[in-house]
């Protein structure tokens, strides 16, 4: 399943606010849960995170997690109004963000799912042309077009 296919419109948002990374990780866990339970997806995202990062570097982070508790994934994708510390091998605070929340049992999707995403973001002219995109509408067609073209 294409990440697209998990990525309504609604839970693509430009200029979203948050203070630090565990604010960020609540906003996210708001938009994976639409109108369910928020906390089975912060706890999901904050189990992995527990982990090591989930930044990739570049301002650009992909955090995500599984639980046993759902049966559908759901992908949110935020451009921050101003970058938070995400903990990225390389420093730099990400602006860019990809959210997952996958079944447990979703092992091969979330793997291609998170494959599909890294390579996506490792295109400059994508992560450019994302940052630069005016509103959320933009933002999805950017990414429309760039998985497409990609997948």
């Amino acid at each position: 399943m294409p990440f697209l296919d998990l990525l309504p419109a609604e839970r693509v948002r430009t200029d979203v606010a948050a203070a630090d990374k565990g604010e960020l990780i609540e906003r996210l866990a708001h938009l994976l849960a639409g109108g369910g339970d928020p906390a089975l997806a912060r706890d999901a995202l904050t189990a992995r995170e527990r982990l090591g990062s989930t930044g990739l570097g570049h301002g650009v982070a992909i955090p995500h997690g599984r639980s046993a508790k759902i049966d559908e994934a759901s992908a949110a994708f935020v451009r921050l109004a101003a970058p938070v510390d995400f903990g990225a091998d390389d420093g730099r605070p990400v602006d860019l963000v990809a959210a997952l929340l996958v079944p447990a049992h979703f092992t091969d999707q979330h793997l291609k799912l998170l494959a599909e995403l890294a390579d996506l973001f490792s295109d400059v002219d994508v992560t450019r042309a994302l940052r630069s995109a005016p509103d959320a509408t933009e933002l999805r067609a950017v990414l429309e077009r760039s998985l497409r073209v990609g997948g």
